[in-house]
């Protein structure tokens, strides 16, 4: 099976001190957590995430905009997305949740939609 051009992911960001810009989307307030912190609260997070609840969790606590839409960041093809963020969204099955993912922008989860 050949590797898809495209994939269509939801994910959650915790934004922290050292994100590119720690201002959270969904509250407009500054991020002042360490990146140790967004990345234990996201593990914890990862205990009891399914992809059944991902968007639901993603409403209530993720830093981007597209916590509205459940996190969910539409189709993207490869050099569209940090470079991390993108190789992992590649490796996931349809279905399946990361582990946390580090990219400029913050620290993630990320569950891949299509």
């Amino acid at each position: 099976m050949s590797a898809p051009d495209q994939v269509r992911c939801r994910h959650i960001i915790c934004k922290h001190n050292k994100s590119r810009n720690p201002v959270s989307r969904r509250t407009g307030q500054p991020i002042t957590i360490s990146e140790e912190a967004a990345i234990e609260e996201l593990k914890k997070i990862k205990e009891t995430l399914t992809a059944a609840n991902f968007a639901e969790v993603a409403e209530q606590r993720s830093d981007c905009s597209s916590f509205a839409k459940g996190g969910d960041l539409g189709f993207f093809g490869r050099g569209e997305m940090d470079g991390n963020f993108e190789a992992a969204a590649f490796k996931l099955n349809v279905g399946e949740i990361s582990d946390v993912v580090l990219s400029s922008s913050g620290a993630h989860l990320i569950l891949r939609i299509a």
